[in-house]
């Protein structure tokens, strides 16, 4: 089991910057992936951003390429997403997630075996 715990989300407005926390505790050398959804209300929970644990290679939702950097500390168990230039459309809760084993798309809400609980993100024009 993992268990994962989000942190650092907040009320901020257009323009600025905030950077999400993911603490993964428990079987976390077993984790193969993590990644970042998020969901506005009334909408699907969508795919953000994705790092693999071993290498570090990196995957983005192309609308936010360039605004947001997913990153981990593996001796910290953490991940991280730094989201720059907020805008309204960003607000969302944002859920943490792990994906056990290999996958062939991390892009995919069904890709993951673990989920945090979330954080609000709120970005005011």
């Amino acid at each position: 089991q993992v268990q994962l715990v989000e942190s650092g989300g907040g009320l901020v407005q257009a323009g600025d910057s905030l950077t999400l926390s993911c603490a993964a505790s428990g079987r976390t050398s077993s984790s193969y992936a993590m990644g970042w959804f998020r969901q506005a209300p009334g909408k699907e929970r969508d795919f953000v951003a994705a790092i693999i644990s071993s290498d570090g290679t990196t995957y983005y939702e192309s609308s936010v390429k360039g605004r947001i950097t997913i990153s981990r500390d593996n001796p910290k168990n953490t991940v991280y997403l730094q989201m720059n230039n907020l805008k309204p459309e960003d607000t969302a809760v944002y859920y943490c997630a792990a994906a056990r084993d290999w996958r062939p798309s991390l892009d995919i809400y069904h890709a993951y075996d673990y989920w945090g609980q979330g954080t609000q993100v709120t970005v005011s024009s």
